[in-house]
């Protein structure tokens, strides 16, 4: 995240923060975290060095450091060490050479570290155009005298042995910074030439030495691919609360698991879930835990083999640490890593999951941490979460142009996590009874997990090692004594791996009753699996054949290709309900061919935005096939536009051969109008469901002026009647549910919910509270014009702190849209009265009906978001009516 708005608030007039970057800088032995402004005053630039505390905000939250000129004499090298690796994904650590000293860093990898690069490449090159006069930097001065800095940042993390390659330097103009690749293996291409067999492994910290076996040739379409068995561990320490001193290294490397010392992992992943509940982390996601069990989890892995942090990726909570073995390093590549809430609205991350995919050798490998609903009852909402995740966790390939990757698309899928699927049918005493005989295999037999795999309702294909140890929740913190509180709850296997793809081998699955920091069990697993080689020589010869054979088609042959249809309807077509329809392409050529869905004539993307074809491009083998999906689904950013009848499900699509010709698919079918992504005012004119009013009435109520809607209906209605059918079912059924507006809701009857606002109005909603709460939630943000309309949303954040201007701001909102506004907030209010009961508080309210009612035009930072929160708890703390 670019955060130069922080630095922005303290700059003077005609001073401007281009992009900052976090870093890493090494202080007095200590790794301390620094903010990295470039700064511009009149086409002088200058680094600026701030400390911070926890994540910067504001300009409060800076402190300058130190400030480093960018003159001729400034120098930026790349820093390397012949101890340390170089992978698809690692920091990228360079050292900042200035007149009177330097600067050694680490900047995370990625697009925002590569342009902040860019951008000081760029000031540099100023300085070099420019005439010989050097700059005088007389702007610097009111700064030097602030600045905390002596002379500059000495210390750094360049260890011994360090070797430097040069990226731009005064005397070589020519490099660009962002030519520096870190790929391992030219041309991204993964091979090898050796014949060892290693091990792979999944348990916490992990020991050993590498088992060496013969190679196996494995066939598959031709090719002639090398399959070694490589060591990972995977660990899940569910819900560790944060200590002075963790243990890490006695309870775990001590453990059963680990004392067969002659077995070193090559990989090891380690997930965390509920590492820090606090408000900072859960709204801003930030917290120094972070740091605290990364350090806990380094100092804990094997003394006696070297491994290094390839990857760390969390979820306010939710965490995921990967590790790698530094001989095996270079074999990483194509590190990604994302992120996907299942909160309310699919994006609090209070639930949710953290996920990071690569490739090993020839292997793609995707590990997956993830912390579902809670309750034993909301097994169903369980299972939605993960169909969640399936679907919205996509991994962007290196080509932008390629589809992105699903979980599912990889050859090994590692699964861990606080799954929370409980025991069903059972009484806690029943079930007590069952542990003291260590009888697991009847307890199984009730386990929530396994029977919904068993249904094939969830993670189809995954496989779970036998389970024999005891249940990993529910526990009083400190202890091994099982929950003995009021609720009582009722022990299960909450923390669990599981693993898809073939070649794979569990050896270890146990858990660790050692930690009792948590109400949970941390739980451990030691994999062996095949990882796929390429055999260099064989892949060079095999290339070079296939070339000279393309050649020789190409010039004999035209690609073609059959298509199962041309023509495709979608019927009823609902806010967010997707749809789908397969069209299968058949090559009958006499050649391997390639598709792409293209551009039609003055039109950006090859289809509307309610549509997407998957894949929409791709390879067929001669005389193969391959489906592609056409999916449908109509969302926020198109229901308002399909609603009043600027769009229809119309469009041409045009599928291109590459040598060939191109064919054109029609798409068509109808859309039902929605209340959801119509506008407050077009639904305060009906007075019936918005799909028994007739089509051209709803298109004239969206497209025309407010005089003319008064002629249509002579009264209209104060706020539309489906957000107060959701507010009153709330007000007179959930005052005091617990986790409202925090806890989703199922998909299954939010259907049912949209379905009851469009055609009719029953005396009671169906579905659960949370159900209608979260139905409320994507009302509001489906708005097209918010409720507190766009163009006044600069006034409030310009008065935010002032009750009384923000008071009167609301006084110029349009009529219907100041009763919507009035009619939420004192029914926010009224939920805070029962605030013992549901647990509500002024900042969760805040933080989640700001983000809807006050919505920005255009992207909203962090700065921002604080004030729209801060504005809206106003109308919350007192009644302004």
């Amino acid at each position: 995240m670019d955060q130069s708005f922080v630095i922005q608030e303290i700059l003077a007039e005609g001073e401007n923060c281009v992009i900052a970057v976090q870093c890493l800088v090494l202080v007095d032995n200590v790794i301390e975290s620094r903010l990295l402004g470039l700064v511009e005053r009149t086409k002088e630039h200058a680094l600026f060095v701030f400390t911070h505390r926890r994540m910067a905000i504001t300009g409060e939250d800076v402190t300058l450091y130190d400030i480093f000129p960018i003159s001729n004499d400034f120098a930026v090298v790349e820093v390397s060490s012949a101890d340390e690796l170089s992978f698809v994904g690692a920091d990228t650590r360079v050292r900042l050479n200035f007149q009177d000293g330097d600067l050694e860093v680490r900047l995370p990898f990625g697009s925002h570290s590569r342009l902040f690069l860019s951008e000081v490449n760029k000031a540099w090159s100023d300085v070099c155009k420019s005439p010989k006069e050097a700059p005088k930097f007389e702007w610097l001065h009111k700064y030097r005298k602030a600045s905390k800095g002596q002379g500059g940042v000495k210390q750094t993390l360049a260890p011994l042995g360090t070797t430097h390659t040069k990226i731009s330097q005064h005397k070589e103009t020519g490099n660009s910074l962002n030519a520096v690749s870190r790929s391992p293996v030219e041309g991204n291409k993964r091979v090898n030439s050796g014949v060892e067999r290693p091990r792979v492994e999944s348990g916490p910290e992990s020991q050993g030495k590498v088992k060496r076996e013969g190679w196996d040739e494995l066939k598959r379409e031709g090719r002639h691919d090398l399959v070694r068995q490589s060591s990972h561990t995977a660990s899940n320490k569910a819900t560790m609360l944060a200590m002075p001193q963790f243990g890490l290294r006695d309870n775990l490397i001590r453990c059963e698991l680990l004392k067969n010392e002659d077995i070193y992992t090559y990989l090891e992943n380690f997930r965390f879930q509920e590492l820090d509940l606090s408000k900072e982390a859960f709204f801003f996601n930030d917290t120094p835990k972070e740091t605290e069990w990364m350090k806990a989890v380094s100092e804990g892995l094997h003394p006696d083999a070297k491994y290094a942090l390839v990857k760390l990726v969390r979820l306010v909570g939710i965490m995921l640490l990967f590790y790698v073995r530094n001989e095996h390093a270079k074999h990483i590549s194509e590190m990604e890593a994302e992120t996907v809430g299942t909160g309310i609205m699919g994006r609090m991350g209070n639930k949710g999951a953290v996920a990071i995919r690569f490739r090993f050798h020839n292997s793609d490998i995707c590990v997956v941490n993830s912390h579902l609903a809670a309750h034993i009852e909301e097994y169903e909402r369980r299972n939605q979460d993960y169909k969640d995740i399936c679907s919205r966790l996509l991994f962007r390939q290196h080509d932008p142009a390629l589809v992105p990757l699903t979980i599912m698309k990889h050859n090994v899928v590692l699964w861990l996590g606080d799954l929370n699927y409980r025991l069903s049918d059972l009484d806690v005493d029943d079930v007590k009874d069952l542990i003291a005989k260590k009888d697991f295999e009847t307890l199984h037999s009730y386990d929530q997990l396994k029977r919904q795999i068993d249904e094939k309702a969830v993670f189809v294909g995954f496989v779970e090692g036998e389970i024999g140890f005891l249940p990993t929740y529910k526990y009083d913190t400190g202890s091994d004594q099982w929950d003995t509180s009021e609720k009582c709850r009722v022990p299960a296997w909450c923390d669990r791996i599981l693993w898809r793809g073939k070649n794979v081998r569990q050896l270890h699955y146990q858990s660790h009753m050692d930690l009792k920091t948590s109400d949970h069990k941390p739980v451990s697993s030691l994999l062996e699996m095949g990882i796929k080689l390429v055999n260099e020589e064989s892949y060079k010869n095999t290339f070079e054949e296939i070339v000279r054979s393309l050649d020789k088609m190409e010039n004999e042959c035209i690609p073609s290709v059959t298509l199962s249809r041309r023509e495709f309807h979608f019927i009823d077509v609902k806010f967010m309900q997707h749809q789908a329809e397969t069209l299968t392409l058949h090559n009958d050529g006499q050649v391997p061919c390639q598709f792409e869905f293209i551009q039609k004539l003055d039109e950006r993307t090859y289809c509307k935005p309610w549509l997407t074809a998957n894949p929409a491009k791709g390879f067929i083998a001669q005389g193969g096939n391959v489906d592609i999906d056409l999916e449908v689904f109509v969302n926020r950013s198109t229901a308002t536009e399909l609603n009043a009848g600027r769009q229809q499900i119309e469009d041409i699509l045009v599928l291109h051969l590459d040598r060939g010709k191109d064919y054109f698919l029609s798409v068509s079918g109808n859309y039902l109008p929605s209340c959801f992504g119509s506008s407050i005012q077009t639904l305060c004119q009906l007075r019936d469901p918005i799909q028994e009013m007739p089509l051209e009435t709803i298109r004239e109520l969206t497209l025309s002026g407010d005089e003319t809607r008064t002629l249509i209906i002579d009264k209209p209605l104060d706020i539309p009647k489906e957000i107060w059918q959701m507010v009153d079912h709330l007000y007179r059924n959930a005052p005091k549910q617990g986790e409202l507006f925090q806890q989703p809701g199922l998909r299954s009857e939010f259907v049912e919910i949209r379905d009851c606002l469009d055609t009719g109005m029953p005396d009671s909603l169906p579905g659960s509270n949370h159900s209608v709460a979260e139905a409320l939630l994507i009302f509001l943000d489906a708005l097209p014009e918010p409720v507190v309309p766009f163009s006044l949303y600069q006034q409030c954040l310009e008065c935010c702190s002032n009750t009384s201007q923000c008071k009167k701001v609301v006084s110029l909102l349009p009529q219907c849209h100041k009763n919507v506004f009035n009619y939420i907030a004192a029914f926010l209010r009224e939920l805070l009265k029962h605030s013992t009961h549901n647990s509500l508080d002024v900042n969760i309210l805040a933080t989640i009906f700001a983000a809807l009612l006050l919505r920005s035009p255009t992207k909203q930072d962090l700065a921002e978001k604080r004030k729209t929160q801060e504005f809206f708890q106003h109308f919350l703390v007192q009644d302004l009516s």
